[in-house]
């Protein structure tokens, strides 16, 4: 049987919750709510405001992990300190409870004997402190990912500091400092995150579900610091409990829109193989790139 993917147009609070209720899942006892909470000085990640109705639905703990680049990126969120600063200043700790995973040691390494690039992915030791996770995405383009979404957020979204060095060096090193200077090709990249968001589904076993919305929909991710602006209109949120589906079906909606962005927005797929990480994301079998597009 084909996976559902449910859409709607309408982007709202409201909707999101509609769209995780259409699931027919249960998130229940402790859950991890992973969001992207917005590089210093980005002007398109979705505000906690608008998450709130639904992590308030699944009674969840924001949960977020430190950053590997540092200060020569412009970021502030590789150290906790300033990371929770950051937090505070974006209104996420006026409404919910953070948790930085990976704040204290040591990492907790989920084994990868299948994966095609990594065999271990390092996560925050807290992961271990939770029974299901609802992962939230903001569905955008990246600059090196090509695109950022629900298997986004499964890899490097739930890396340690040094999980994100290994899949970035596509296994070669955990250190963060040296990880920028090994280059990963564009094809071991997008297998390290495959692998590495695999290990996270896998630990969940079924207690996990995903919701994207596609909104200020600029090829940047929210991890820079200057994005550039959206260049294509909001097309919707989806909700799915495959987070291969998920991904395929944003793609294919963007694909399938008149908007003149389009193009542009592709282009950034496109040259940085993005498609590839969902490819090899449904090739490890924990996913499917053929889905049935729910509407309501």
């Amino acid at each position: 049987m084909k996976p559902k993917v449910y859409f709607t147009r309408r982007i709202t609070p409201e909707s999101v919750v509609e769209a995780y209720n259409r699931l027919g899942i249960e998130l229940t006892q402790k859950v991890a709510v992973k969001v992207h909470s917005g590089e210093k000085g980005n002007q398109n990640f979705l505000r906690p405001e608008f998450w709130k109705p639904m992590v308030d639905r699944v009674n969840g703990t924001i949960v977020e992990c430190n950053t590997a680049y540092g200060d020569a990126a412009g970021g502030v969120r590789d150290h906790s300190e300033s990371h929770r600063a950051l937090l505070k200043e974006h209104g996420w700790t006026d409404y919910f409870t953070v948790d930085l995973m990976d704040e204290e040691g040591p990492d907790v390494a989920l084994d990868i004997p299948k994966g095609k690039v990594l065999k271990k992915n390092l996560v925050g030791k807290n992961i271990l402190n939770y029974s299901s996770m609802l992962v939230l995405a903001h569905f955008k383009g990246h600059p090196m990912g090509g695109y950022g979404g629900a298997l986004k957020q499964l890899s490097i979204g739930c890396a340690s500091r040094a999980g994100k060095a290994l899949i970035h060096s596509a296994g070669k090193t955990d250190d963060r400092f040296e990880t920028w200077k090994v280059h990963a090709s564009m094809t071991e990249f997008p297998e390290a995150m495959a692998d590495a968001a695999m290990s996270v589904v896998e630990y969940f076993q079924g207690r996990i579900a995903f919701i994207n919305v596609m909104k200020n929909l600029s090829v940047d991710c929210d991890c820079c610091t200057v994005a550039e602006d959206p260049c294509m209109k909001d097309i919707g949120i989806l909700a799915s409990l495959d987070p291969v589906a998920i991904d395929q079906a944003c793609i294919d909606l963007v694909m399938a829109s008149d908007d003149p962005g389009k193009d542009h927005f592709m282009e950034r797929v496109n040259s940085r193989n993005g498609i590839h990480t969902i490819e090899a994301a449904a090739s490890l079998g924990y996913g499917s790139r053929d889905y049935e597009l729910v509407e309501f």
